[in-house]
């Protein structure tokens, strides 16, 4: 089949990815083979294409966030048949979705439903997931206490879905960061009550805004730079979930608050044996809730086609740091089609 790959770590300017001829994907008992239909780009993977090299003779295929349909199973593998559409993650230790087909556990991909394309169902995964899992403790619910809540990067793809959750799964009072015009108008149609640009002081902003303190931060980029006011606005006994390696903190001042610290990362279930199933079951309820309108898509520029120039341009998108929702490619089938 056809991947794009890539040998060598590198930056875009000297893009070294290629569509290449790879081995079909070995099964695992509990797998699902799925040609995919769309693929969602990520800031991460755009993170480890230029700092993580193949091994010797090697090649990394990427991409741990798609939409496809099921065109074969391995024995233990249940509750999909051939020929369902399905949306998924994969598993970040092995090849991605940048191909033609992708293995992937049955355990982390869910239905679905005929009411959404390819392209809206690829730009789910990754951000209902990572917000699901850095918010909420069970359920719907959020740490004891929590009312209020900053959404750091508002207009990014994990940032555009934990608004929306917040907003239709709890009661809080929903703050979202955004720096330009145009993000601030996504962040808000997201659906945050409040917007403030987190290039300015945002405890002189809350404090504008008639608040003091809020109970919990997330923070989706840009965590270390933003630490000192993270601690500011945070109220004592406050929480921090972050999805970026933040460098350094300074630990002594989280301490002085009692704050709690979350570090999410999206694939912890499945690497490490943690409960995979959790995965499929907050796609499951996402894709449901998109299909009904309470969640929406958040693609907001579809590329056509697994090709190099699609994902050069793809990754010049997401490095710029400046997009809003998600970029998705879309991959047609034999016969012509991704929807």
């Amino acid at each position: 089949m056809r991947a794009l790959a890539y040998r060598t770590a590198h930056t875009l300017d000297a893009f070294a990815v290629d569509l290449v001829d790879v081995d079909e994907p070995v099964l695992r008992d509990g797998d699902l083979l799925v040609e995919v239909r769309a693929i969602g780009v990520n800031p991460g993977e755009a993170a480890i294409r230029r700092t993580r090299s193949a091994g010797p003779g090697g090649r990394l295929v990427l991409g741990w966030e798609f939409a496809g349909v099921v065109v074969a199973a391995g024995p233990a593998a249940t509750g999909f048949g051939i020929g369902d559409r399905v949306l998924g993650t994969g598993d970040i230790t092995r090849d991605g979705s940048w191909a033609e087909r992708v293995a992937v556990d049955h355990r982390v991909v869910a239905a679905i439903p005929d009411e959404l394309t390819f392209v809206d169902a690829a730009s789910l995964p990754i951000g209902v997931l990572t917000a699901t899992e850095a918010l909420f403790r069970d359920q719907d619910a959020l740490p004891a206490g929590v009312g209020t809540v900053l959404v750091l990067g508002g207009a990014g793809g994990v940032g555009s879905a934990a608004i929306q959750l917040l907003r239709t799964r709890t009661p809080a009072f929903v703050i979202g960061t955004a720096s330009r015009p145009e993000s601030r108008e996504w962040t808000a149609a997201m659906g945050a009550h409040l917007v403030v640009d987190h290039r300015g002081d945002l405890a002189t902003q809350l404090r504008a805004a008639g608040i003091g303190t809020v109970d919990m931060v997330l923070s989706t980029a840009g965590t270390g730079g933003h630490a000192a006011s993270i601690v500011e606005v945070l109220r004592p006994f406050g929480h921090l979930a972050f999805v970026d390696s933040p460098g350094p903190l300074d630990l002594d001042a989280f301490a002085g608050k009692s704050l709690s610290l979350h570090a999410e990362m999206v694939f912890s279930r499945i690497v490490d044996g943690g409960d995979a199933g959790r995965q499929g079951e907050i796609l499951a309820r996402s894709a449901i809730d998109a299909a009904a309108g309470r969640l929406r898509p958040i693609v907001t520029t579809t590329l056509d086609g697994l090709t190099v120039d699609t994902m050069r341009a793809a990754h010049a998108l997401v490095e710029t740091g400046r997009t809003v929702g998600k970029t998705v490619i879309a991959v047609p089938s034999e016969e012509g089609t991704s929807t």
